[in-house]
């Protein structure tokens, strides 16, 4: 995985899912977020970012709670929101 070329420099709307192997809740929203991404609106897309895998990265972003998702548009963060959250949830948060 390529952050910056697949969060920071993409043109559109990001949805990335901080997560781990381990994590009860992250496993949970596995299939929330695919069924997810058969609905999202033209120039968005979901990137999943292990914390144990990239833990510079989960620093960066201050991730310090599991699942966490972040929005980025055009590599600027527009949102986040700790935990497992619905399906309708995630796409209003990839719509705002």
């Amino acid at each position: 995985m390529d952050f910056k070329k697949d969060v920071l420099d993409f043109k559109g709307r990001v949805l990335v899912d901080f997560y781990a192997e381990w994590c009860g809740p992250c496993q949970a929203l596995k299939p929330i977020l695919e069924e997810a991404s058969l609905e999202l609106p033209e120039g968005a897309k979901i990137v999943s970012v292990d914390v144990d895998e990239y833990s510079d990265l989960a620093s960066e972003y201050e991730v310090s709670s599991i699942p966490c998702l972040v929005v980025f548009e055009n590599g600027l963060e527009k949102d986040r929101m700790v935990g497992l959250v619905s399906k309708k949830k995630i796409l209003k948060m990839l719509l705002k």
